[in-house]
């Protein structure tokens, strides 16, 4: 019996070899002008990820969860857990605006003013927070309506 190779539709094979084309493409042109300093740059994220916020968040992530265990509702880290993750990629892509760093870069490249970035980034961290809470509320209050009243 032969066997075929997965190679899925025409359009697939081309949109990956278009992909791999646009990805060799950004390659050779981030690593034209400086590949040492973008090596240095992403060897440095990889040991500062590993090396210290992965063990910040961890112990974050393992009080929450047990705080919340302690209470008996263990489930309900998961409510912190998506909001601070997506607070915590918008601070990490941002960074450099909120922290005020690159302010003047930033003026000058859009002639727009880098004020009010901090406060864009507690704003829609509160409303994450918050819309998580939401819809715990609603979780819990949906469970309390199907459970049946408890018998004397």
């Amino acid at each position: 019996m032969r066997r075929r190779f997965p190679v899925g539709s025409p359009l697939q094979l081309l949109l990956f070899c278009a992909s791999f084309a646009l990805a060799a493409y950004a390659g050779v042109r981030l690593l034209a002008d400086d590949w040492f300093g973008v090596a240095l740059w992403i060897v440095g994220t990889a040991v500062l990820h590993d090396l210290v916020l992965l063990p910040l968040y961890s112990v974050a992530d393992r009080a929450v969860v047990r705080g919340l265990g302690a209470a008996g509702h263990r489930e309900w880290a998961l409510y912190v857990r998506v909001p601070a993750a997506l607070s915590g990629l918008l601070l990490l892509v941002w960074f450099p605006l909120i922290s005020g760093m690159t302010a003047r870069r930033y003026r000058s490249a859009t002639g727009l003013s880098p004020d009010g970035f901090l406060t864009r980034w507690l704003l829609i961290t509160a409303v994450l927070f918050g819309a998580s809470a939401v819809l715990l509320a609603l979780r819990l209050r949906r469970a309390t309506k199907r459970r049946p009243p408890a018998a004397h």
